[in-house]
């Protein structure tokens, strides 16, 4: 028999939980695969509302858009008058990361193809997300765009640039062989010879020396992309340590974030360490900075 005092713990703890928001649309299907879907939240306008895309973490191994139902950027943005789209992504055992960041590309060239229909302004798009959410959105923002204007898909004649990017716990990069550089050794818990080129299908490190495994690294180095045309990017990233010890450190410490600030820094990019701001020059709240980013270009 259960105790009144748990029940009403547990009624309490419930009625405590956000509720979850429904999708205007939901599993659209963007792709072939059957993980490349969507979920799609309307904000009432009478006009072409922004969008911001999120895209969920979980280390390309786990992870899924139902998490963003719950999120109060949701729910703060549509109260706004700006959309929402929550995408799934292959994981690592569907496909390498380099076709992994190409899917949520895809799904953002998607969204741009359904904009008359769906009442978006495909010219303010957003991205946010946390830890492989947060570098794929970073790498949205720097990879040069991928649209084709001679491709017989229509979906890939649309920009797969965003506009601005909240990154919660990023990766500087995807080029893994370059964490040393700005990390230190990596820690004993990653396995850097096994790891490494299964992250990109690669059957060894040696292949990541051969002209394809140049390729695929390059592709991947959201460092490497940047340039002055990029967009503006806000960070948050609290394992800030002076240098990894541990696993999580080694995939999400500040030091990734700041790395990314220098670079966009210095090609004139606008970026933003939360931890690195001060009372004198506090950063707004992620949500009312990517919200102003949209609605006041």
């Amino acid at each position: 028999m259960i105790r009144p005092s748990l029940l009403l713990a547990a009624l309490l703890s419930a009625a405590a939980l956000p509720a979850a928001e429904t999708p205007t649309f939901s599993n659209v299907s963007y792709g072939p695969h059957e993980r490349n879907v969507l979920d799609l939240w309307q904000a009432k306008a009478d006009k072409p509302t922004p969008l911001i895309v999120f895209i969920h973490g979980g280390g390309f191994r786990n992870g899924s858009k139902d998490q963003f139902a719950k999120n109060s950027v949701l729910r703060t943005a549509l109260s706004k008058g700006v959309s929402c789209a929550a995408i799934n992504y292959r994981f690592l055992y569907h496909a390498p990361v380099q076709d992994i960041l190409r899917d949520c590309a895809r799904a953002v060239q998607y969204l741009r193809h359904r904009a008359p229909e769906w009442n978006l302004d495909k010219t303010r798009v957003g991205a946010m997300g946390g830890s492989a959410g947060a570098g794929t959105s970073l790498w949205l923002a720097t990879r040069d765009d991928l649209a084709d204007p001679n491709a017989t898909d229509p979906i890939l004649r649309e920009s797969s640039r965003v506009k601005c990017a909240v990154l919660t716990s990023t990766q500087a990069t995807y080029d893994v062989t370059r964490w040393e550089s700005f990390l230190g050794p990596a820690t004993p818990s990653f396995g850097r010879e096994i790891e490494l080129p299964l992250f990109y299908h690669l059957p060894g490190m040696d292949a990541l020396k051969s002209d394809k495994g140049r390729a695929v690294l390059k592709e991947c180095d959201m460092l490497g992309w940047i340039s002055k045309d990029d967009a503006p990017i806000y960070m948050d990233s609290k394992q800030d340590v002076p240098k990894p010890t541990n696993r999580g450190e080694w995939l999400h410490c500040t030091t990734h974030a700041r790395t990314v600030k220098k670079t966009l820094q210095d090609a004139g990019v606008e970026a933003i360490v939360l931890q690195d701001q001060t009372s004198s020059q506090p950063a707004p709240p992620a949500a009312d900075w990517i919200l102003g980013k949209l609605l006041n270009p």
